[in-house]
């Protein structure tokens, strides 16, 4: 067994100055001052465990941020099937926790108490209290906090995934616990020769495939993500009398940054996503254009730490769940979730984004999940190593899908209904594909049909230039466009474009300026930001920027939308 023995210095010894050069493991698991543990007194309450006690156990709720002030703690990080990773040794001065004290998640560890110990116990709600209030020492937790669940995803902590790593179930459940940042192993149903007797040991056969074994002990049989996020205690209790200030559909860059300049400015925020935190821009493989950062950053990495900042200052986050409609007429406004709840929040922010239109391709809805997907990511990416794989589309998502697949697959063979890149792809991304010896671009080619065998796709047809052309692949990736995110808006009084856009400003009032706010659609209180909205600029930048302009026009509307609530509730008593 493994163990990371981190020592404290003695009480009362002069506090030495923090250099910016510590290394990882002195930020991961720092000591904290007695004027910072001073401070922390005022968030928690001191408890104590005698020697032998369990002080949390994985896979139950986490008791909060625990500041060690006295005695010893081990803290065994392992995995559902049991099997340890690491053994931490936590000492005075030193604090436990990660990302999951945050909003009272199942721990991933057990706490052993070694010698007797005495420590403060910081509960979710105060330790964001904490975060905000305490800039200095908030940063020293979050960024303890943000190692320390990348060194769990690192070594496989937390949930088992069993099954044949290419079934579409089982990579859509790793996509969901990926984008969420959240650690997990998988059991190669396909290569592992101990399958069987795990199957017997969980009294389980192979058509209930995938399996997942919880935290908590606890077995789900070939669940959807959904069912996995309820039980992994994702999916928030909402309460049906409490009105929030913002609520928001949508958690990609637009959707992020709203929820951080709203919440941040003390608004009672909610935010849904039937999918993941970041969006399309969360699939990218590396973002080059995005101000700030001059040797580029993924897309996971980015939307990542924003979907840090939400968490931070407490919004109450749901994903994966869809809002299935908006009740425009309603005061205050209110949303209803697939989980047959109902929401109301006096504003709603509509950043549902846009997703990858379908093509017209024979057999693509059966293909879909066996070898074809709309986007990348390291799940799929992993499948395609050492193999030929085709790329469709012209814009910067495609060229970024293939200089990152690129570097897995044997050959990438990319494909364009345009005569040229240069008419949607930005010049960097243009030159990086041609200097990449393994990739092969198509001009003026369509792909027409698909083939498949009892593996999944087994061929790419296309029509080119020069005639029909096949490609003997498994893998087939499309990058091909995007169509708005709005079906759940049908119902509603919403003005959109032909195409679904939503309107907003003087264009959703049919051209004349009626003094509402320029990201405001045609219902009063509703927004839209991102690329959902008709006319908006399709890049991240752009999208962080509405973000953050519509909070401004939010506290424009609120105080009127308050009022009109008050004064109707005023009227209906005085009726009754």
């Amino acid at each position: 067994m493994e163990k990371d023995y981190l020592k404290a210095t003695r009480p009362g010894e002069v506090d030495a100055p923090i250099s910016v050069f510590s290394s990882p493991q002195e930020q991961m698991f720092p000591l904290l001052r007695e004027r910072e543990i001073a401070r922390v007194r005022a968030f928690g309450k001191e408890m104590r465990w005698k020697a032998g006690e369990l002080m949390f156990s994985m896979g139950h709720p986490a008791p909060g941020l625990i500041v060690l002030l006295e005695g010893q703690v081990n803290v065994i990080r392992r995995d559902a099937m049991g099997r340890v990773h690491r053994t931490f040794e936590y000492r005075a001065r030193q604090f436990m926790g990660e990302i999951a004290q945050l909003f009272d998640h199942a721990c991933l560890g057990d706490g052993i108490v070694v010698e007797d110990a005495a420590a403060i116990v910081i509960q979710s709600a105060a330790l964001l209290r904490l975060l905000v209030m305490e800039a200095e020492l908030g940063e020293k937790i979050m960024r303890a906090f943000i190692l320390r669940r990348v060194g769990l995803i690192e070594c496989g902590s937390g949930p088992v995934l069993i099954g044949d790593s290419a079934d579409a179930r089982v990579i859509a459940l790793q996509d969901l616990l990926r984008r969420n940042s959240y650690p997990y192993s998988l059991i190669d149903a396909r290569e592992d020769p101990d399958t069987i007797s795990l199957l017997q040991r969980f009294s389980a056969t192979e058509a209930e495939l995938p399996i997942v074994v919880c935290p908590d002990g606890s077995i789900l049989r070939a669940p959807n993500e959904s069912q996995l996020a309820a039980r992994l205690g994702w999916l928030p209790d909402f309460d049906a009398s409490h009105i929030y200030d913002v609520l928001i559909v949508g958690a990609g860059p637009a959707g992020l940054a709203a929820a951080v300049y709203a919440a941040s400015e003390g608004l009672s925020v909610a935010m849904f996503d039937s999918w993941g935190p970041g969006g399309q821009a969360g699939t990218s493989a590396r973002i080059e254009n995005y101000l700030g950062f001059p040797a580029g950053i993924s897309g996971e990495a980015l939307t990542g730490r924003a979907f840090m900042q939400v968490q931070k200052f407490g919004v109450h986050i749901s994903i994966p769940t869809s809002v299935k409609s908006l009740c425009c007429d309603c005061l205050p406004l209110a949303v209803e979730l697939d989980t047959g709840k109902r929401v109301v929040s006096h504003t709603v922010v509509v950043a549902c984004g846009a997703v990858y239109v379908r093509p017209d391709i024979d057999g693509l809805e059966r293909m879909t999940g066996r070898g074809v997907f709309f986007g990348s990511s390291p799940v799929e990416a992993k499948l395609c190593q050492g193999l030929d794989v085709v790329v469709v589309g012209g814009g910067n998502s495609s060229g970024q899908g293939v200089v990152y697949l690129a570097s897995y697959a044997r050959h990438v063979h990319l494909i364009t209904r345009e005569h040229s890149l240069n008419v949607h792809m930005s010049q960097y991304l243009i030159d990086r594909i041609g200097q990449l010896a393994n990739v092969t671009l198509y001009t003026d080619t369509e792909v027409k049909s698909l083939t498949d065998d009892e593996s999944g796709l087994a061929q790419v047809n296309c029509q080119g230039p020069l005639g029909d052309l096949s490609f003997s692949v498994r893998h087939l990736f499309l990058f091909t466009g995007a169509e708005p995110n709005t079906q759940w808006l049908d119902d509603c009084r919403i003005e959109t474009d032909a195409k679904g856009f939503v309107l907003t400003g003087a264009v959703a009032h049919g051209g004349r300026d009626e003094g509402c706010q320029t990201l405001e659609t045609s219902v009063s209180g509703v927004f839209a930001i991102g690329d959902v909205r008709y006319g908006s600029t399709k890049r991240v930048s752009a999208a962080v920027g509405e973000g953050a302009g519509v909070v401004a026009q939010i506290h424009a509307v609120l105080p009127g939308r308050r009022l009109r609530l008050k004064e109707a509730l005023e009227a209906e008593r005085r009726a009754v």
